[in-house]
């Protein structure tokens, strides 16, 4: 296996890292329109979801590709990161 990993989005992004940039875009109630889990619906945290999702591979998958259909489609998370372009020019 080779150490670097340049075409993996998940690459060094803890699933705590994970969940905390999906919950900040999409927050708990859309984060729970995405992924029908119940940590999402009742009395949702970080902890409680992070629990679940390290126990859970299949709802863990979910996120993680969430996460990165997220990340990968242009002026979303990364679009409103500073420096970022944002598709449209001052000039």
């Amino acid at each position: 296996m080779t150490a670097e990993q340049p075409k993996n989005p998940l690459h060094g992004v803890t699933l705590e890292a994970v969940l905390a940039t999906l919950v900040d875009h999409y927050g708990w109630e859309g984060l729970a329109d995405k992924i029908d889990i119940n940590c999402f619906k009742n009395d949702p945290s970080v902890k409680s979801s992070l629990k679940f999702l390290r126990k859970t591979p299949w709802a863990r998958a979910q996120v993680e590709g969430l996460y990165i259909a997220t990340v990968t489609t242009p002026s979303t998370v990364w679009g409103r990161l500073p420096g970022a372009s944002q598709g449209s020019s001052s000039a």
